[in-house]
């Protein structure tokens, strides 16, 4: 066997390394542009799991003839009139053939009872029986077939059940020599011109038996048959006509009616050189055609890891803005306004008081404290009117990240397949209300922890006492909504002048910088909270993508495997 049949010590080991490659890749989205790739990689695998690797493992296995056509084209007699008994059920009912029959010489037994090809299909023998299990090869020993070649009789290639059409063009894929039947009516239907297409571009040996045809229409459809073979490369390709004739009383061709073919099967089986060109020309060419297959794959996972990067920038832009959104309505005076405002008012009396802010700090807390001693329902429900601002702005940008990101995904194909196997992507998490709630109220007790923290010395500990860390606190949170741009005073008065008297009474007692690093860290954790949330409603996006997302380092591993393949070769 030479060098290109047989392969150099390095090829098979470089060819295992590209299935495995192959084997791993994923492309998890089913998109129409990569649908074609995905049949492909299986079919590539097939390929070599069945052929490649078994041929390049055993080279000098027998010969393999896969005998395939249309429905009714007569494969099962042809097979049995071969071999002058019924192995393979023949009649008028379609499909006869629903599981593959593989005939061999007794002494090539050990090339086919085990897994070395088909690897797929189980192995049973014994009497032919109507129909054997799914997934099976039957094993036929026969004498009338020399030693060195094999025949498996294929279901039909245009057959009614969608499984034997898939097993069909297996089986294909796993010849050495493709033996297709056809008649003289059905020799230029599509279907097996398609296949033949595909075995001239792989370089895949071929003969052709054209069936059944009358004798006074023989000198016109074989010149014919040879013409279409020459235009499809396959010009080189034997043809043997068998007429239309009366079957035997054991429904067999007659054998003189077969002998020309009997006989170059037979010359073949037994010609170690004949069968090495055949193989030579097969296993070259399932080799050369690895180079196409493994780009549509490689350019198929370049194509899906573009999708997903989309995907995942609509995400990110989404709640890149919900961010934004969260902390321009921290800033624009938005929570203090509305039912914050109003209780506010209440809490330190009428909008009269804020009159009397420039009259001194000292009457300011006179009156505050009063109203922190006698009315701790108003401070509750100033708070928790700030509670509930903070929180609504929390998840109502959170929940248009949701809406952004599903009406974007809609628009594509990838999108809605996500959209579609996880519905609850369309909307925002069910318990987004309950961890924004349980945010917002840890940061609360953050704010007063601050509080606390700068009122360690005894002196500015005193005057916190004086208003408690709790009516403190809410003055800061107040502040902290009001801060912005490095303004202090009198310019961080918004809606009205809710922030002005909280304010002046922390600047009192903490200081102005004081109370500006206060504030900063104050929006700073109430920023790290939000983004905690926000985080994990991304995070639900994000694991959707993932599950579908090609590995980065997809596409340089299976090129670096083609590349060791054809270095090899």
């Amino acid at each position: 066997m030479s060098t290109t049949a047989a392969g150099s010590d390095q090829l098979l080991p470089a060819v295992r390394e590209f299935r495995d490659r192959v084997a791993e890749s994923v492309l998890p989205l089913d998109l129409p542009s990569t649908a074609a790739a995905k049949d492909n990689r299986a079919a590539l695998l097939r390929q070599l799991d069945d052929y490649v690797i078994p041929r390049l493992s055993s080279i000098d296995a027998p010969l393999l003839a896969v005998i395939g056509g249309s429905t009714g084209a007569g494969k099962s007699t042809l097979v049995n009139s071969l071999l002058r008994r019924e192995v393979s059920r023949a009649g008028v009912i379609r499909p006869t053939t629903t599981s593959p029959v593989l005939v061999h010489h007794p002494q090539d037994e050990r090339w086919f009872a085990d897994a070395r090809i088909l690897p797929e299909l189980s192995r049973v023998t014994g009497e032919v029986t109507n129909r054997d299990a799914e997934n099976t090869v039957r094993l036929v020993e026969s004498t009338e077939l020399p030693a060195g070649l094999a025949l498996l009789d294929a279901p039909d290639i245009d057959s009614v059940v969608s499984a034997n059409r898939g097993l069909s063009r297996q089986l294909l894929a796993a010849a050495d020599l493709w033996l297709f039947v056809t008649t003289a009516a059905r020799y230029a239907d599509a279907v097996p011109w398609e296949l033949l297409r595909q075995a001239a571009d792989r370089g895949t040996a071929v003969a052709i038996v054209l069936d059944r045809v009358p004798p006074e229409v023989m000198g016109e459809v074989r010149p014919h048959l040879v013409d279409m073979l020459r235009e499809q490369g396959l010009g080189t390709s034997p043809v043997f006509p068998i007429p239309e004739t009366t079957l035997t009383d054991g429904g067999l061709i007659p054998d003189a009616d077969i002998a020309r073919l009997r006989s170059w099967l037979t010359d073949l089986a037994a010609d170690a050189g004949a069968r090495e060109v055949v193989v030579r020309q097969t296993l070259s060419g399932a080799l050369a055609s690895l180079d196409e297959r493994a780009e549509e794959l490689i350019s198929a996972s370049r194509a899906q890891q573009r999708v997903t990067g989309q995907l995942r920038h609509d995400v990110d832009a989404a709640f890149a803005a919900a961010r934004k959104g969260v902390s321009a309505g921290m800033s624009d005076g938005q929570l203090l306004r509305g039912e914050v405002l109003a209780r506010w008012q209440e809490f330190v009396g009428t909008g009269e008081f804020f009159k009397k802010v420039e009259s001194g700090v000292s009457r300011l807390r006179d009156r505050i404290t009063g109203a922190l001693t006698g009315k701790t329902t108003t401070q509750a429900d100033v708070d928790e009117a700030l509670h509930v601002g903070v929180a609504q702005l929390i998840e109502a940008n959170s929940t248009a990240a949701a809406a952004d990101i599903a009406r974007s995904w809609r628009g594509s194909p990838a999108g809605a397949e996500l959209l579609g196997a996880n519905p609850d992507l369309g909307k925002p998490s069910r318990d987004l209300s309950e961890r924004v709630d349980r945010e917002v109220r840890s940061w609360q007790d953050d704010v007063l922890d601050i509080v606390r923290s700068e009122g360690r010395d005894r002196r500015t500990n005193a005057r916190i006492a004086a208003y408690g860390v709790n009516g403190i606190g809410l003055f800061l949170m107040l502040v902290t909504f009001a801060h912005t741009a490095g303004l202090t005073g009198a310019e961080v008065g918004i809606a009205g002048g809710t922030s002005v008297l909280a304010q002046r009474v922390l600047e009192a007692i903490f200081g102005d910088q004081a109370v500006r690093t206060m504030s900063e860290k104050a929006r700073a954790a109430l920023l790290a909270r939000a983004d905690a949330v926000i985080d994990r409603e991304q995070a639900r996006y994000l694991d959707a993508i993932g599950a579908r997302t090609v590995p980065e380092d997809q596409t340089q591993r299976l090129a670096r495997a083609l590349d060791k393949v054809q270095a090899a070769r």
